[in-house]
């Protein structure tokens, strides 16, 4: 069908070029249109690269290139990306409808249907690559060129195509939304009504919510009569029985099994399929065959997805493909999960390991591929559910084996799950040249302008919208061309023993929590060793945890609710397997998913009845504790610089406002007490101040407002004469010592199991800042102030960062001053420090010890010569 339309544009084009070219333009059309047209007669693998080598000589050839030329390219590039899609060559598709489209763009060509034939397959195809930011800037602009050509068609194609991204992208309310107000629309026709009622049930389904499988199942079967009508709408109608037989299949297995039999009947009449559906089909059979427990049946159905994937796939007496010949294909991830769940329910944990590393492999491929950083965090969702699935099973091989080296490779693949896009972003700036450092702070600008533009939401300007997502992905398709060539890449292996020595060094243990769907998993590394604990199934792991962070929300909770809050604090903290006073001084945490947000300090560890908060039991009072977003992180921290503390300070208080911060000139006056520095205030504090003067300063102070934003809007954080949203501060390139963030909510924002928070402190990470100390919540500005003062009163005499923050925390419960109500953990503990247990070294040290040491000299001398001058009179006398 594609080709046929294809041809005829060729046809058209070739029409029009023969009468306005000159002779070297028609040869080199007339070259271009001929091996298209040869191809698409008989195309095949091999003839693919008889296409490149046309496009190839294109290029080499230093004559100028016409419009004309150039548009013959375009529609070769596209032909080409629809058969290498074809042929299973989705990478290479992909790469060849970006050429297409970047060419089409840079020369602003015309009389071609770019959305049909470029676009929206592109779209599809990053939408199948898990490149979900990509795919929904793609999508956006073809419905954009739809809307102003008042194209019907496309503009549904493109609403089913964006929430085909949402759906995948864990946006499924607003896939739904985009969906049913398309529904209420008098323009569609029944075949589109068709189409997006079985994209409404899919969408259903994956809500999850026990009401939503009915609503799914009566979407799908009022979608099965409106694509019957419409033979062209075969392959939609055999996947609205997929889904029906999905619902089913935990339920109800006659009824899945006769829904896949209506599917495969269906499958079985459509045209040839390009290999990865076909694979797509035989990995739902041998799923339901699994689900029979004929488990020789699913294996043999699996080894027929391999032989459609991988050419040169030999069945072996091991069954798993060979690594080297595995490439990026979500079917081939589905494929080798799916067999390792047939080892495990054939008693074959070891197998299904190996099964799953192949997995972990491909999510690998596909990260390298990302560019955007959410397209990058929502890929690490499949990789935290097949690492909850390893778990499992090294734990209860370590239960059967006893093999140490079991848990020690638990951790390590639990550590990889762990801010992986942050720990990248870091490890690839050093790598960045100056030019793709540029190309990615353009992109970011242009998001920036993308996401406040849509915080208007009804009057959002729709056109500066699309011009922004039209810059960014230009700069997109440049740095991905940039990074093949350099073809960069920065693999490290986590080093255990390294960690022992250091967590042996800073005197210190680490607690780190992976928090899955069936239970919390907790390693304790100690001692030169590594224990792994489960700690609940279910719901139950996360309700006392979801009560104590409650308490939180505002002041009066715990203040009205001592005695419950002790109860919760004590009991959450026995959940959470949490230490009693031991041998080492340092508690370090890696909180995961909800534990994000909790405040570790204010858990009780021994229950008391009494009221008043400075008198609790608090873990607190055991040790120091630092927080941290990975154990490598930790352990590859940089050295704290030597030398004077350079303070930053920053203060808009805000005077006279809504917004003023009338306690935050205490806190300036007590900083600059105790520190030298240079300080911004008032009018100021602004962006460009700090942006100015940020280099070389030891310690960043922003004492300010900022918010933790919601699923819409990102957090940000003010300054005096703008608000700037996290993501703006990803530019920056920052290296002090500390950065404290003295405002509300400044460690809050969207949360992402395994990432973290999308919080203002997230993006002083990118930029550069390893330690930290910033808010759970909305803080009080007197006892913030308060804090503070204590905070830098302990820095001052040299105690590391982790000190200081305790140590603020016992003076202010030991305060006098303070009344017991704003005692409440409410008002102390908001503020965690996220960093290194090193102790800063300054200039005031060396100097100290420079002159100590000069003393004992001038000491030693003086005596020495006191003593000689004795021993000299001495010996006058006896000479007398």
């Amino acid at each position: 069908m594609l080709n046929n339309n294809m041809n005829l544009h060729h046809l058209y084009g070739f029409i029009l070029l023969f009468l306005s070219l000159n002779v070297y333009g028609q040869n080199q059309e007339d070259k271009i249109y001929n091996a298209v047209d040869s191809f698409t007669a008989n195309p095949s693998t091999e003839a693919l690269q008889n296409l490149r080598s046309i496009e190839t000589d294109f290029w080499k050839s230093a004559k100028p290139k016409t419009k004309e030329e150039l548009l013959a390219i375009v529609i070769l590039n596209c032909n080409k990306a629809y058969y290498e899609n074809q042929f299973g060559q989705t990478l290479d598709a992909i790469k060849s409808y970006e050429k297409a489209w970047m060419i089409y763009q840079k020369n602003k060509l015309k009389n071609y249907d770019i959305t049909e034939f470029c676009l929206k397959p592109l779209g599809n195809l990053y939408t199948i690559l898990g490149d979900y930011k990509n795919a929904e800037n793609t999508i956006k602009q073809y419905y954009f060129i739809a809307n102003e050509e008042k194209n019907e068609k496309q503009k549904i194609a493109a609403i089913l195509n964006l929430s085909n991204v949402y759906q995948n992208s864990g946006k499924v309310h607003e896939a739904i939304e985009i969906i049913e107000k398309t529904l209420r629309s008098e323009k569609i026709t029944s075949s589109q009504k068709g189409l997006l009622l079985n994209n409404l049930g899919a969408n259903y389904l994956l809500r999850n919510i026990n009401e939503d499988f009915t609503e799914a199942e009566n979407a799908f079967l009022k979608a099965i009569p409106l694509l019957k009508k419409d033979k062209a709408l075969s392959e939609n109608l055999y996947n609205t029985y997929i889904n029906l037989y999905r619902i089913k299949l935990d339920f109800n297995l006659k009824d899945a099994t006769l829904y896949f039999v209506k599917a495969q009947a269906i499958f079985e009449k459509l045209p040839q399929q390009e290999p990865r559906k076909k694979a797509q089909f035989y990995l739902e059979k041998s799923f339901l065959l699994l689900k029979q427990n004929s488990f020789e049946e699913a294996q043999n159905e699996l080894t027929i997805v391999y032989k459609t994937l991988l050419p040169n796939y030999q069945s072996q007496k091991n069954i798993l493909p060979d690594k080297n010949s595995l490439y990026a294909e979500t079917v081939l991830l589905d494929a080798l999960d799916l067999q390792a769940e047939l080892y495990l329910s054939q008693n074959e944990p070891k197998n299904a390991l190996k099964s799953y590393a192949l997995s972990f492999y491909i999510e690998e491929l596909f990260q390298s591929l990302l560019i955007y950083e959410d397209s990058k965090i929502i890929s690490q969702i499949r990789n935290r559910n097949r690492t909850e699935k390893c778990l499992d099973i090294y734990k209860s091989l370590f239960d059967s084996e006893k093999k140490q080296s079991y848990i020690e490779d638990a951790f390590k693949l639990a550590e990889k799950t762990k801010s992986v896009v942050l720990k990248d972003h870091l490890k690839n700036v050093e790598l960045l040249s100056r030019e793709e450092k540029l190309i990615l702070q353009q992109m970011q600008n242009w998001n920036t302008i993308i996401l406040k533009e849509q915080q208007k939401q009804d009057l959002a300007d729709i056109s500066k919208i699309n011009e922004a997502i039209q810059k960014q992905n230009k700069l997109m398709l440049l740095l991905k061309s940039n990074e093949e060539k350099n073809n960069k890449k920065n693999q490290t292996s986590f080093d255990l023993q390294k960690l022992y020595a250091k967590l042996d060094k800073d005197d210190a243990v680490l607690y780190e929590y992976f928090m899955g769907y069936k239970a919390i998993h907790l390693f304790v590394v100690q001692n030169n060793k590594i224990q792994l604990k489960s700690i609940c199934i279910g719901h139950i792991c996360s309700e006392p945890i979801i009560r104590f962070i409650s308490f939180f929300d505002n002041p009066e909770n715990i203040v009205s609710n001592v005695g419950s809050y002790q109860k919760t604090a004590f009991f959450t903290h026995k959940k959470l397997l949490l230490p009693l006073k031991s041998d080492s001084k340092n508690l370090i945490i890696i909180p995961d998913g909800l534990l994000n947000f909790l405040p570790f300090e204010a858990l009780i560890t021994k229950e008391s009845k009494t009221t008043n908060f400075a008198k609790m039991h608090y873990l607190l009072n055991d040790f120091d504790i630092s927080y941290n977003n990975s154990a490598e992180l930790y352990l590859n921290a940089n050295t704290l610089s030597s030398g004077k503390k350079n303070i930053l300070g920053l203060f808009p208080v805000f005077g006279k406002t809504n917004y003023e911060l009338p306690f935050s000139k205490n806190e300036l006056q007590s900083i600059k007490h105790n520190f030298d520095g240079q300080f911004f205030e008032n009018e100021n504090a602004t962006f460009s101040n700090f942006k100015n003067n940020v280099t070389g300063k030891s310690i960043i102070h922003l004492s300010t407002h900022a918010s933790s934003g919601d699923f819409e809007i990102p957090a940000s954080i003010k300054f005096y004469d703008q608000e700037i949203l996290f993501s703006e501060l990803y530019n920056l390139q920052l290296n002090p010592d500390l950065v404290v963030l003295s405002a509300c909510e400044t460690g809050i924002g969207k949360l992402y199991k395994g990432e973290g928070a999308m919080s203002i402190a997230r993006g002083f990470q990118f930029a550069g800042a390893q330690n930290l100390l910033f808010s759970l919540w909305n803080v009080n500005d007197y006892t913030t102030s308060v804090f503070m003062d204590y905070f830098y009163k302990d820095l001052k005499h040299n105690s590391s960062f982790v000190h200081a923050t305790a140590n603020a925390k016992r003076k202010f419960l030991k305060d006098e001053n303070i009344p017991n109500a704003k005692k409440s953990p409410y008002y102390w503990s908001a503020f965690v420090y996220y960093g290194t247990l090193e102790k800063p070294e300054t200039q005031t040290n060396y100097i100290f010890y420079i002159i100590s040491f000069l003393a004992v000299i001038g000491l030693f001398l003086s005596f020495n010569h006191y003593r000689n001058g004795k021993s000299s009179r001495n010996s006058q006398k006896r000479e007398l």
